[in-house]
């Protein structure tokens, strides 16, 4: 038996196997002493062997949490926002006014995921509950979690942890 990869009506390699080559591509250029390297636009993660980067907004403040990625047409592929919130919270959110489709990464206050909801539908206004205690939401492109492996207890980093608590905390120094 061979394999199947997946191609478009044309033959060529569909949209999602190119996307797993440039992650692969992007992710095992990436060396390790830059991953090192914790700054409030960059959020890491970690799953497995799998570590990713993400450029990201910040939204801790309500304003900034209330507008999030709302009216975007597009957002590069890896990118994203990162809520922070003043205090673990039940979080819940909603696709009102966002036009791209994103998964959701909903993290404790040590950084772990707790919960992933995949490929939420743009536009939509029925809620997306992420659990209790919610201290860190981490919004990337809509196919990203599954393209990389993610899954409940990915770790994020992010220079906004306590590092006393995190479970990957920035390095100090």
């Amino acid at each position: 038996m061979g394999s199947r990869q997946s191609r478009d009506a044309a033959g060529a390699p569909g949209v999602r196997a190119v996307a797993a080559l440039t992650a692969a591509l992007i992710l095992g250029a990436m060396p390790l002493a830059a991953q090192e390297v914790c700054a409030p636009d960059v959020v890491d993660l970690r799953s497995g062997d799998v570590t990713a980067r993400f450029t990201v907004e910040v939204a801790d403040t309500p304003e900034s949490r209330a507008l999030g990625l709302m009216n975007r047409p597009e957002m590069p592929q890896f990118a994203g926002m990162l809520f922070v919130y003043e205090a673990p919270t039940r979080a819940s959110f909603w696709m009102k006014n966002t036009l791209i489709s994103l998964d959701m990464l909903f993290a404790d206050e040590t950084g772990t995921v707790t919960r992933i909801h995949r490929d939420a539908t743009p536009l939509s206004t029925d809620p997306i509950p992420g659990g209790d205690d919610i201290l860190y939401v981490l919004e990337i492109n809509g196919g990203m979690s599954d393209l990389l492996g993610l899954a409940e207890g990915t770790q994020l980093r992010h220079p906004a942890m306590d590092p006393a608590i995190a479970a990957w905390p920035c390095p100090q120094g």
